[in-house]
């Protein structure tokens, strides 16, 4: 019978259908309080089921001696060293699609929040300065509809942002490493550009790129430069796509007008120059964080797993 090692507890109803299938061994806790107790959970284990918050580098993977199974419950997967899990044999999956309409949700409202000033207006009203003589006095936000809006990266979320765009009749503009098909570009009024051309031209620049040694610092200083004073920048994709220090210089010194950000370069720390900017908006990295969106990541980071455990391959394989 197979071991199956769950870093992170998930829902007993599932916990209990993985059951039938292995022996299942999981953390003391809700999760592996550090990198001793993940490699002692995962060093005889056959198969995991980890998360994007769980770092399974190198040594811990040297650790292991029959893994062959490694699931993520997540679309990224940089939190694993692939090319290591790959020289062992090891068969990673991810879960593509699961997430797209959470997070698309996530970034309009981020787009809303930083357009309209919703965090300020709340303070505004929350702090008694909202008077009969100070009716506006927090200032004015910015338009959304009719403005043009600029997606780095055109994967399945980014599509799905654009869709949402439809409905606030802005023009969309989409920077990705290939063209979409002809058909789902009309559907989505987006127009292909240059990153530099869509940086100078948007309103509102959404990424969602993964992260890779090529998107390092996609967005730094240089880039950031190219944009206009008045836009924003929506980042809910991976940590380190964006250069934090040149965002918070950026913010500070009114090179953009404002940014959203649900993740960070080394989080949970948080840049303090950037923790410090008044025009940014902060959230935890919840793109995902809905309990329809995190079932359905867990479901189909189980049947990975089942297929993988029945000898075939897995739907959603990242390294074969």
């Amino acid at each position: 019978m197979p071991k199956i090692a769950v870093v992170r507890r998930l829902p007993q109803p599932l916990l209990d259908q993985l059951g039938k299938l292995g022996s299942l061994v999981l953390p003391a806790g809700d999760a592996c309080r550090d990198k001793t107790e993940l490699q002692d959970l995962l060093h005889d284990a056959d198969a995991a089921l980890v998360t994007a918050l769980d770092e399974i580098d190198g040594e811990t993977l040297n650790a292991c001696t029959r893994l062959k199974l490694l699931c993520n419950i997540g679309v990224g997967y940089n939190n694993i060293d692939v090319p290591a899990a790959t020289a062992k044999g090891i068969v990673v999956t991810n879960t593509p699609g699961a997430m797209d309409d959470a997070v698309a949700d996530l970034v309009f409202g981020q787009i809303l929040a930083v357009a309209r000033r919703l965090p300020q207006a709340d303070a505004f009203v929350r702090s008694g300065q909202w008077t009969v003589d100070n009716h506006s006095g927090f200032g004015m936000g910015m338009d959304v509809s009719k403005k043009t809006l600029g997606i780095v990266g055109f994967g399945r979320i980014g599509q799905t942002v654009a869709r949402r765009a439809l409905g606030f009749e802005m023009h969309t503009l989409y920077c990705n490493p290939s063209m979409v098909a002809a058909e789902t570009a009309s559907a989505l009024q987006a127009t292909r550009v240059e990153l530099d051309v869509l940086l100078a031209r948007a309103d509102f620049v959404v990424l969602q790129v993964p992260y890779r040694p090529d998107t390092h610092h996609l967005i730094s200083t240089e880039q950031l430069a190219k944009m206009k004073p008045g836009a924003a920048l929506i980042h809910s994709g991976r940590g380190g796509v964006v250069d934090d220090a040149a965002l918070a210089h950026a913010l500070r010194t009114g090179i953009i007008a404002a940014a959203a950000v649900d993740c960070v370069e080394d989080e949970p720390a948080v840049h303090p120059e950037l923790l410090a900017c008044p025009n940014v908006l902060f959230t935890p990295h919840i793109g995902s964080a809905t309990p329809t969106t995190r079932m359905n990541m867990a479901m189909m980071a189980m049947k990975n797993l089942i297929t993988g455990l029945q000898g075939m391959t897995p739907p959603n394989a990242v390294n074969l």
